[in-house]
């Protein structure tokens, strides 16, 4: 795969590292909230991140059983285990290792995840993407993406999974006009190096799910913490080394759409109003 080695001159630093809040959603199913509600204007795009991952069934076993969406889009990727979608617009698919669901619910959809397995290790993420206001009402569309088809590439040291957005001149599997959004998953090997071209506008963060990573000489990001990396002038990307144990990231970037946020569960649009008439379709059976 032809790609090109890209170089950053002023990476940006470390604003804050956050530590996720334990929860649970679906019918049960035990995660960690790593992107809060709180962060959504800091993170915009992006409204939710929630990492999953054990292997006692008990804590994913009911799933997430039919639930309704509006005016976002969801990016589930499965690291390891196997869950099956189906939706109201007739949609399904099964989402296994290394692969990637991604689902725009635009004007509304009422979707099921559910496992299909009884034992074994369930580990993966489920990131929430906003639509731009005239985009919300948009026809819902769904993507399977299998592990497959996924680009990667590999540098020294370190291993590229390019979701979605554009690495190294690698294109990922996924790309939106409005909200330009980045997606890697990122494999390290000990004190292997990445850097990333990334516009200063563009909102940013890293999540350890393995090992950890050195910022520059004074910030740490151990595992199960994210970073969210300063909008500092003049930045041009962003830079990290990982530990003596190696490490495994995801790292998020979007361009913000600077839109009022709304939000009452499922639903995310613009206006009260808007929410309202949300609750009200869903509530008539007309959401989807």
């Amino acid at each position: 795969m032809n790609k090109t080695i890209e170089t950053v001159q002023a990476p940006r630093a470390v604003e804050r590292l956050v530590t996720g809040q334990a929860t649970s959603d679906g019918a049960g199913v035990k995660l960690t909230r790593v992107l809060t509600q709180s962060l959504q204007r800091r993170l915009d795009p992006y409204l939710m991140l929630d990492a999953f991952g054990s292997d006692q069934v008990d804590d994913y076993i009911a799933g997430f059983p039919d639930h309704p969406h509006r005016g976002f889009e969801t990016i589930t990727y499965m690291l390891e285990g196997r869950m099956r979608h189906r939706d109201s617009a007739g949609n399904e698919g099964l989402l296994g290792n290394g692969g990637v669901q991604w689902m725009t619910a635009g004007r509304g959809v009422i979707h099921s995840e559910l496992p299909e397995q009884e034992e074994g290790r369930m580990e993966g993420f489920q990131l929430w993407l906003n639509l731009p206001s005239f985009e919300k009402m948009r026809e819902p569309w769904y993507r399977d993406i299998p592990s497959e088809q996924i680009p990667e590439f590999a540098l020294d040291g370190v291993k590229v999974r390019v979701i979605a957005g554009s690495s190294h001149g690698v294109q990922g599997a996924v790309q939106r006009e409005h909200t330009e959004p980045l997606y890697l998953d990122l494999h390290l090997k000990p004190g292997a190096r990445f850097e990333q071209l990334l516009p200063a506008t563009h909102n940013a963060f890293v999540y350890v799910y393995r090992g950890d990573l050195q910022f520059g000489e004074q910030v740490q990001v151990p595992q199960q913490r994210m970073a969210i990396l300063a909008n500092t002038a003049g930045s041009d990307g962003l830079a990290f080394v990982a530990g003596a144990a190696g490490a495994r990231a995801i790292l998020v970037a979007g361009k913000p759409l600077g839109e009022a946020i709304a939000q009452h569960g499922p639903f995310v649009m613009n206006t009260q109003a808007e929410l309202i008439q949300a609750v009200r379709d869903y509530q008539a059976g007309v959401l989807a």
